[in-house]
């Protein structure tokens, strides 16, 4: 891997988990149970290749118009995760954030997601950022809404709005960009995820439904990501 292509941080959208169970002929919810599984593997595969930074799109805000049943069974999945996870991430020495919108979670949620940044804060082998109730759109309003309230107040001219002022208004403001994002499940779209930390990362789209995504796939992808020339619009 050559310098210019270090591969620090990967994006995933994990989708296909619903497909997956019906051709199956199985509960959406059975999909989403095993995909949770993958998450673990895939997590632990990340961080032995040395990689410091993963980012995964675990539930968008359009998520919320799915139906209440299965809604319900998410977030119950969640809390689960969320009780009974913080001993394998303390003992892999892994960071735990998440990014979104966390007021439209219930409360208990809400603690439960500080306890567990908390717990994990002084980790630095691996950084796990959780897109929960995320949509990129409503992050760059909040980062503008921000902005304007700075300029009201006198703290900033607009003069000083630039990108890295805006970068640090961002749920990801410490975060480096990702350098290469995966969409599972065949599909090819953004689907409102990280639209301004993507701006120059690499794109990998994969038929495999998440519930099938194995290490090796991911090193299949890695692979690919290699080969490229990352040139961030220069000649």
């Amino acid at each position: 891997m050559t310098e210019k292509n270090e591969l620090k941080h990967i994006a995933i959208i994990m989708d296909g988990n619903g497909r997956w169970a019906s051709k199956r002929g199985l509960p959406r919810s059975v999909g989403h149970k095993k995909g949770a599984e993958v998450v673990k593997e895939i997590t632990k595969a990340v961080a032995e290749k040395g990689i410091k930074y993963l980012t995964l799109y675990a539930f968008s805000t359009e998520n919320w118009q799915r139906s209440a049943e299965e809604v319900s069974f998410l977030m119950s999945l969640l809390r689960q995760y969320l009780k009974t996870d913080l001993q394998e991430l303390k003992e892999n020495q892994v960071r735990v954030r998440f990014i979104g919108e966390r007021y439209m979670l219930d409360n208990d949620i809400q603690q439960m997601m500080r306890n567990l940044e908390n717990e994990t804060a002084h980790f630095d082998k691996l950084t796990v950022c959780i897109a929960l109730s995320y949509g990129s759109r409503q992050e760059i309003i909040a980062a503008t809404k921000k902005i304007a309230q700075s300029v009201k107040n006198g703290d900033i001219l607009i003069e000083d709005i630039d990108i890295n002022l805006f970068s640090a208004m961002l749920y990801t403001k410490d975060i480096p960009e990702p350098d290469l994002l995966i969409r599972t499940s065949g599909e090819k779209r953004l689907s409102n995820y990280l639209l301004w930390q993507l701006a120059y990362s690499e794109l990998e789209f994969t038929d495999v439904y998440w519930p099938d995504f194995t290490p090796e796939e991911l090193q299949r992808l890695i692979d690919n990501y290699n080969t490229r020339e990352r040139r961030y619009g220069k000649v």
